[in-house]
């Protein structure tokens, strides 16, 4: 029997063979389709700092941030010249227990096809994964030194600049420019590179920074000659989800999560592109995703579960930039 809209080409099968053992439920099973899903469908996690607290107790994270010193000249039959130990720390929450959960009644467990498990498990993997590159994508709003919601509308986004430069300049973004919309403009050559220098200009390592964009931003830097070239299509070996090439010692990627962005007026929302060093956002995952059943008799039924339990947030906000474009 095909299941919603979805249709089934079959023989009949005679009445003994419509009942159906749990085969198709099994618990292994379930668990590694639901993580190879998880896997296969998200971006963030895999670009940005990722610091393991998975079996440990507690609710926050302290993390110290060193201060950079530059080398001394070692001066003849003088002592050494010690630096300071003492730095500042930032305090992160494991605050947010995303789950999916589904009831699979016994008559759907007789009559049902097996690949409705595999309709579950990538459902669930995919909602997940949406949930945590949502968050990580949110982030974003504090780089530079922002520290507004990103749900203010107006307010959020306040060190972040358009894609667009004006007389050589990188130009910030400005969501109350006038009554209907802000003043967000496409990535444009001259605009990346001026974002290179910005990161480059904060002693950010070249090493580890990516791009991720909307896809309306994909459309249009493939409408420039340089990113059809082979610098921007990188080796045609990479697996990493949502890479589409590289250029200028960055990566980038798509991901439909980018944020909204929303300015003053009431009829246009925009995007935020992120150029970031993985150092910028940290991602402390203190429950792996996980899918767990249980056969709940007053339902008649198994009820899956998919659970995660994690915390982000700004690292080293001096190594990222959020660009607003046009949605």
């Amino acid at each position: 029997m095909a299941l919603g809209t979805t249709h089934v080409t079959t023989t009949l099968a005679s009445a003994a063979t419509r009942t159906r053992s749990n085969s198709a439920f099994i618990r292994e099973l379930w668990t590694d389709e639901f993580l190879a899903a998880y896997k296969a469908n998200h971006v963030m996690p895999g670009l940005v700092h990722n610091m393991p607290f998975v079996g440990k107790k507690g609710d926050t994270v302290h993390v110290p941030r060193p201060v950079r010193e530059d080398g001394q000249a070692k001066a003849v039959e003088t002592q050494i010249v010690l630096k300071g130990t003492q730095n500042t720390q930032s305090q992160y929450l494991i605050d947010t227990h995303w789950h999916y959960a589904v009831l699979i009644e016994d008559i759907v467990d007789v009559q049902a096809n097996d690949g409705l498990r595999s309709f579950y498990t990538d459902d669930a993997g995919y909602a997940l994964a949406k949930k945590v590159d949502t968050d990580l994508h949110a982030e974003g709003a504090k780089f530079a030194g922002a520290n507004a919601a990103p749900t203010v509308e107006g307010a959020a986004y306040s060190k972040a600049v358009v894609g667009t430069p004006s007389g050589g300049s990188l130009v910030a973004w400005d969501g109350s420019l006038n009554t209907s919309e802000g003043n967000a403009s496409v990535l444009t050559d001259e605009g990346i590179r001026l974002l290179v220098k910005e990161l480059d200009d904060n002693d950010v390592p070249n090493a580890g920074r990516v791009m991720v964009i909307p896809p309306v931003e994909k459309k249009n830097l493939l409408g420039i000659p340089r990113y059809t070239e082979q610098a921007f299509v990188g080796d045609g070996k990479s697996i990493r989800n949502g890479m589409i090439g590289s250029v200028y010692n960055t990566d980038i990627y798509v991901s439909t999560n980018c944020a909204v962005v929303e300015d003053d007026g009431t009829n246009s929302n925009e995007r935020a592109v992120l150029y970031f060093q993985k150092d910028a956002i940290v991602f402390i995952e203190q429950l792996a995703p996980r899918m767990q059943s249980e056969y709940i008799i007053e339902y008649l039924g198994d009820v899956l579960v998919a659970d995660q339990v994690f915390g982000s947030g700004v690292l080293r906000p001096e190594a990222g930039i959020a660009v607003v474009v046009p949605a």
